[in-house]
């Protein structure tokens, strides 16, 4: 390998690598996305997400992880908080309208409030950790109100076609975004596939 070829193999490795994650005290929303920008299959079905994600992943959210905020429709679809990153422990805070008539659970406080003040409940818990959003209504509440530091988002090689996405906000005005980890080159993620049955 020549040292042109080799200097471009070691640009575009750093370019699609993504820096691993530091526990900075972020609002972060964060999840794993179909390449059509779904986050989870219908009834928030997350059996598709086998064996994606890079070896260490796991272990970086488990580290910089104060706390949780989610949304009560993936809370009763996943009660377990133990669940959140392969047994990360923490506290997990549940946003609803009705709490109510949820069931008691172990290291999860629900909350009905303005997902401001759950934000601030949220990054008070996570001691100085990031605070992780978990639901894309969450989310997309946060964005517009410009509480939202990063988008952490794992492309998985799948198309869904269906559940829920990632950004659902029909008749709204675009959301432009900087892409943190291209090295102030590229403004274009441009990414390549075929299908698995195609060989």
């Amino acid at each position: 390998m020549s040292d042109g070829e080799s200097r471009v193999v070691s640009r575009t490795s750093a370019i699609a690598d993504t820096k691993p994650r530091t526990a900075d005290g972020k609002v972060l929303w964060h999840f794993t996305m179909s390449l059509d920008g779904f986050v989870a299959g219908p009834n928030h079905a997350m059996d598709w997400m086998t064996g994606v994600g890079r070896p260490g992943l796991i272990e970086e959210y488990v580290e910089t992880t104060g706390a949780v905020l989610g949304g009560r429709d993936g809370f009763d679809a996943f009660p377990e908080p133990s669940g959140t990153y392969g047994g990360w422990q923490g506290p997990v805070f549940i946003l609803t309208h009705h709490p109510e008539d949820a069931p008691p659970t172990d290291g999860t406080t629900f909350l009905n409030c303005d997902v401001a003040e759950a934000v601030r409940i949220g990054l008070d818990a996570a001691g100085g950790k990031n605070l992780e959003i978990l639901s894309a209504d969450i989310g997309r509440q946060l964005l517009e109100r410009g509480l939202i530091d990063e988008i952490d988002l794992h492309i998985a090689p799948v198309l869904l076609g269906d559940g829920i996405r990632l950004f659902d906000n029909a008749g709204g005005a675009p959301v432009e975004l900087v892409l943190l980890n291209d090295h102030g080159e590229a403004t274009i993620l441009n990414v390549r596939y075929r299908p698995a049955t195609a060989r």
